[in-house]
């Protein structure tokens, strides 16, 4: 029970702090540090594989399923804005 009150205190913690992150970054060079820092859930998915390779279906493979499709759609999303936006500098 101590476990998952400290996992949840850093959880809300971690909540507060990247908010207070983010809305310090200028409008400007929000969309090209958040389309790159969306790569890193490359990291998310190696980890979620891991965890959804097992041939029995627990939670946890199932949980590393759902870690894979939401990982996968950040990266493809960010990869999209960041195709988008580098479109907007190219010359007509």
């Amino acid at each position: 029970m101590e476990a998952i009150l400290v996992a949840f205190f850093i959880f809300v913690l971690s909540c507060f702090i990247g908010f207070e992150v983010i809305s310090k970054i200028p409008p400007t060079l929000h969309t090209p540090l958040m389309s790159g820092s969306n790569a890193i859930s490359g990291i998310t998915i190696a980890g979620a594989l891991l965890c959804a390779g097992p041939k029995d279906m627990n939670a946890t493979a199932i949980l590393g399923w759902a870690a894979i499709i939401f990982a996968m759609i950040n990266v493809v999303g960010g990869y999209w804005v960041t195709d988008r936006m580098m479109r907007m500098f190219k010359k007509k």
